[in-house]
């Protein structure tokens, strides 16, 4: 929705699961990355969660949603529905089957040792 909505071409997407993905080039790991959403600003700095949801909105001009979002209560809940969206995401946009919830790992992405 975003994308679509991004006419002007000012955010660039990018795909985690792509298998040309690089984890190493944001200094995180793959496993932190997937945990929740991360951005770079134009200056290089990483954010991440509801503040990504915020600079994306401003982005496309939808100022008043982003000025709701910041208001007292308000961006507690946010933050506090977001960690467990986070957490469930891929049961919930139906990425799961069979009691399983997996996602292409890049082949650049080192796989944790087994230990």
């Amino acid at each position: 929705m975003l994308a679509r909505r991004d006419r002007r071409r000012r955010i660039s997407f990018i795909d985690i699961a792509a298998e040309r993905f690089d984890p190493t080039t944001t200094g995180l790991s793959w496993e932190t990355l997937m945990a929740r959403i991360h951005g770079r600003l134009p200056d290089g700095t990483l954010i991440e969660g509801v503040e990504v949801f915020r600079r994306l909105y401003a982005a496309l001009g939808l100022v008043r949603i982003v000025a709701l979002s910041r208001l007292p209560g308000v961006a507690q809940l946010l933050d506090v529905c977001y960690r467990l969206f986070a957490r469930h995401r891929l049961r919930l946009t139906g990425r799961c089957a069979n009691r399983a919830c997996t996602i292409h790992r890049p082949v650049s992405a080192p796989r944790p040792s087994q230990g």
